[in-house]
């Protein structure tokens, strides 16, 4: 009975344990399920708030924009030819929205808050003079391209995550194939920029930062796009001539040449990946010449004449490319520029948060030629493993390259400081990069981490807004207004005295506006990529050389010339220094000596006629005979061309 009551009372023990233990782990479910349903709801309240700020912040850096524009110019009272050309305004304008909610966007991916996003739009607002030139140069064509680029970036920036659903991947790879397709479609130097993000991707590749699949998509995309942008540009032969397509398709050759790039020791591997990069330049030079030569394409001559003679591997009398050398744009980023960044504390940002970043990558790197079987880009420092997202790695090395393309030349600074905004304020408001340095330091507190990511941005949005709010309030209030009257005074005078199918020949810049204001017909135009355009425009350009009327009347006539325009600004230019005012390359171009004093090479001659613009104006038989003055004012005269043969 003993033994009896003893069992019952174990059994009667061991069911109100099971009782006990069943209704804690109901309550432990409730308490899961109730933090997961906490969690979801804190997720999309989130989302809400930081889509809504995102779409928010783009309307309004655009309605800033436009109000600046229409302050300093007062455009709509400018007269257009056409009515649509506000249509042409807005989209621009509107653009600007969906580039800065781009740039929004991709801070958010990288670092996991919206808040990391709203500091990048102020960023980019508050160092406008070094990230847009929306506001006062509307006809860029890299205003067009810019918003589709960040779109690109920040689709790419997803596609990078792992673990992607198959839908969203498929979704993500169709709006980087658009924004890859519309970007090469708007912006001339298209080609250049996609390869400097197909080396970001090489170089990520080769040190297994990247997944191999995911990248040979991408090259694969812009493959797909510059080849659908060369159709639709009537077949652009420098888009077929381009380094892009000899590199992608040469990086994809040598991938399968080379199986086993990934295995092996550290100097196997490294002798392997060096091995790599020969292969891929070799390829990549012998396809390029073989596809002009088969094509027999020039198109894009005096890009690599302009980078040979700028980087100091001879000189180059090549008028197109000294062009470019000449344009303070396409000189070396002006110092000042950082001193602009840190006034705004942008640039010692974005320096803590690269610095850092390197360091991790470098370390993730090194572990990775270390061990084949290494599949997760961590590195073991001491007791902590530093990690480097691939979304993050791709971002670092495309701030590292472009920020290298921007100090080399100035115009490509937009495309490094608007990533900078991205970057800086990713890193700021990133658990990651938080965590990595506070542990270096030996101070890691999970709560240190949220109190470092949240504070220190609202600090410096504080900072921003009590700075710069003033002044932009200010620029908002102050209206100006566009005064040329001459140039007015001329476009009056061709609308009003001049037939609608009469062609006109001038300066690219000069006629773009001739187009916009009048609808007349132009010889030549800024499309300077075609090579069949530019050895038009520097035939027009003649007008400021050293050559004999009939010669100039007969280059004219050959493309249908009724008038032409000349301007004193670039007949007696005192704005470059002697060598690159515009009729000092077209003599160097023709073989003359230089005006004024100074050096001419010595195997430059005297030219056997004066200056065209200049003796034009005597109106002497041997110019009248062939033109005849119809308008001059101050800064422009106007010639119509006699028949004569």
């Amino acid at each position: 009975m003993i033994s009896i009551r003893q069992r019952k009372g174990i059994q009667t023990t061991e069911v109100s344990e099971d009782y006990v233990a069943q209704e804690e782990n109901v309550k432990l479910e409730n308490k899961l399920s109730s933090s997961c349903t906490n969690r979801r709801l804190w997720t999309i309240l989130s989302f809400t708030v930081g889509g809504t700020v995102a779409l928010c912040t783009g309307l309004l850096t655009s309605v800033y924009l436009a109000t600046l524009h229409e302050n300093d110019l007062w455009f709509s009272n400018i007269k257009k030819y056409i009515e649509p050309v506000y249509f042409y305004i807005y989209t621009l304008f509107g653009l600007q929205a969906i580039y800065v909610t781009a740039l929004y966007i991709t801070s958010w991916l990288l670092s996991g808050t919206w808040l990391s996003g709203l500091l990048a739009a102020f960023w980019y607002v508050t160092n406008r003079i070094d990230t847009t030139r929306v506001e006062f140069t509307i006809p860029l064509r890299e205003n067009w391209a810019l918003p589709f680029f960040a779109i690109q970036i920040a689709a790419i920036t997803y596609f990078l995550r792992p673990n992607l659903q198959p839908l969203s991947q498929r979704l993500t790879l169709l709006a980087i194939f658009m924004s890859t397709f519309l970007f090469s479609l708007t912006w001339q130097f298209n080609q250049f920029m996609m390869l400097m993000q197909a080396l970001v991707l090489f170089i990520l590749d080769s040190l297994d930062m990247l997944p191999a699949v995911k990248v040979t998509w991408l090259y694969g995309i812009q493959l797909t796009g510059l080849l659908l942008v060369c159709i639709l540009q009537f077949f652009n032969s420098m888009i077929l001539g381009s380094l892009l397509i000899s590199f992608n398709l040469s990086v994809l050759i040598a991938r399968k040449l080379q199986k086993n790039l990934k295995t092996g020791s550290f100097l196997n591997r490294l002798g392997k990946l060096l091995l790599h990069l020969f292969v891929v330049l070799c390829l990549t030079l012998f396809l390029n010449n073989i596809i002009k030569k088969i094509l027999n394409l020039k198109s894009d001559e005096h890009i690599f004449k302009f980078l040979k003679a700028k980087f100091g591997f001879g000189a180059t009398r090549d008028f197109d490319a000294n062009l470019y050398l000449c344009e303070e744009a396409f000189g070396l980023l002006p110092f000042n520029t950082f001193e602009r960044l840190s006034d705004t504390l942008l640039f010692y940002a974005y320096i803590f948060v690269l610095s850092i970043t390197v360091i991790a990558a470098l370390a993730v790197a090194f572990r990775n030629l270390s061990d084949s079987t290494n599949q997760q880009s961590m590195y073991k420092m001491g007791e902590y493993r530093i990690g480097l997202k691939p979304e993050t790695a791709y971002n670092l090395i495309h701030t590292i390259l472009f920020g290298f393309l921007a100090l080399s030349t100035m115009r490509m600074k937009y495309l490094w400081t608007s990533h900078m905004c991205v970057f800086a304020s990713f890193g700021l408001c990133s658990p990651e990069i938080w965590e990595l340095l506070l542990k270096l330091i030996h101070l890691y507190n999970p709560k240190r981490i949220c109190i470092m990511r949240y504070s220190i941005p609202i600090l410096i949005l504080l900072y921003l807004c009590y700075k710069f709010w003033p002044g932009m309030m200010d620029e908002l209030s102050e209206l100006r207004e566009f005064y040329d009257p001459d140039t007015v005074e001329l476009m009056n005078w061709i609308n009003s005295k001049t037939p609608r199918k009469a062609v006109f020949a001038g300066s690219m810049q000069l006629l773009a506006g001739v187009k916009l204001c009048t609808g007349r017909t132009l010889t030549n135009h800024p499309h300077y990529e075609d090579n069949s355009l530019r050895e038009r425009t520097k035939a027009v350009y003649q007008i400021y050389a050293k050559r004999a009327p009939e010669e100039v009347h007969a280059l004219l006539r050959s493309f249908g010339t009724d008038y032409v325009i000349l301007e004193d600004s670039i007949c007696y230019e005192r704005r470059h220094r002697r060598g690159c005012r515009l009729r000092d390359l077209l003599d160097i171009a023709n073989g003359h000596m230089m005006d004024g004093p100074g050096k001419n090479d010595p195997d430059l001659k005297l030219a056997g006629h004066p200056r065209f613009c200049e003796e034009i104006k005597r109106n002497l038989p041997p110019y009248t005979a062939y033109f005849t003055r119809v308008f001059q004012n101050k800064t422009f005269h106007v010639y119509k061309l006699s028949r004569n043969k």
